[in-house]
């Protein structure tokens, strides 16, 4: 049964012609173009609906790999009229020549149904994923793309799940936390330092405050300085950077009104150099 399947495999193949060329090549191109329609209309939907945008979002990824596959599907099974033992035959083979050629190229995509499938990270998380850091804009089937704080778009391999862990700092929710770092001299007014940085976090456009989500104040106790550390969530991710600027901003503003001052240069170099 399998070496007739071979055999009306291989005749089918013979028998390929401009026309079968064609037609596979216009399919293909119309499963681009709706792919990209799709993209457009779901990305609109979302950014007009902040409470679902990530939801509809995860959908973008999911359908990419179902129009493909139909494409693929619909190329073996119609243009070249293979059966399913056939097809099952000539993805096999598909497979073997990738698996030695373009290993790495397989590799990525099956990482991509992996991480479309499991959830790994989805579109608009803020992920950590070996030295790549960013939200997440796209789930391709090779590779994953990220915006960059400095607003650069990178393209991360998608095996990297393989071999680097990966650190969400939202996990499919719009609000994330930010954490932020102020240093003041060591014989500061510490309680009113902390008083006056809970009031910047608090009053924050940004700021995002529930019983789960509450602002949180430290204090870390340094040879020649102390540390403030403020941990909040921001409302949406991508207000994380202008969310600590404008803290910081207003917190030193005040910072200064009350005679509460940074620590010296040189003693922060000196712990630097010391760590």
């Amino acid at each position: 049964m399998a070496e007739s399947d071979v055999v009306t495999m291989i005749t089918e193949f013979e028998n390929i012609n401009p026309d079968t060329v064609f037609s596979s090549f216009v399919i293909i191109i119309l499963a681009l173009f709706i792919s990209k329609i799709v993209t457009f209309i779901l990305t609109k939907f979302s950014e007009m609906s902040w409470k679902y945008r990530l939801h509809l979002k995860t959908i973008i990824p999911l359908s990419k790999i179902l129009i493909y596959s139909l494409a693929i599907y619909y190329i073996s099974t119609s243009v070249f009229e293979l059966s399913f033992n056939q097809l099952a035959l000539f993805s096999g083979l598909i497979g073997a020549a990738i698996g030695f050629g373009l290993r790495n190229f397989f590799e990525d995509i099956v990482a991509g149904v992996a991480i479309v499938m499991e959830k790994t990270y989805q579109v608009g998380d803020r992920i950590q994923m070996g030295d790549y850091y960013g939200e997440v804009k796209e789930i391709g089937l090779r590779a994953t793309r990220l915006v960059t704080p400095d607003d650069s778009l990178v393209s991360a391999p998608n095996n990297l799940v393989f071999t680097k862990s990966v650190a969400s700092g939202n996990s499919g929710s719009s609000e994330m936390m930010a954490t932020l770092d102020i240093y003041i001299e060591n014989d500061s007014d510490v309680d009113l330092a902390m008083k006056i940085l809970r009031e910047a976090v608090v009053t924050s456009r940004y700021v995002y405050i529930s019983p789960t989500r509450p602002v949180v104040i430290l204090l870390n106790d340094y040879p020649f300085y102390k540390g403030l550390k403020a941990r909040s969530y921001v409302n949406d991710l991508r207000d994380e950077f202008v969310f600590r600027s404008d803290v910081t901003r207003r917190t030193w503003n005040e910072f200064y009104k009350r005679g509460i001052k940074p620590p010296k240069a040189h003693i922060m170099n000196y712990e630097n150099t010391a760590g």
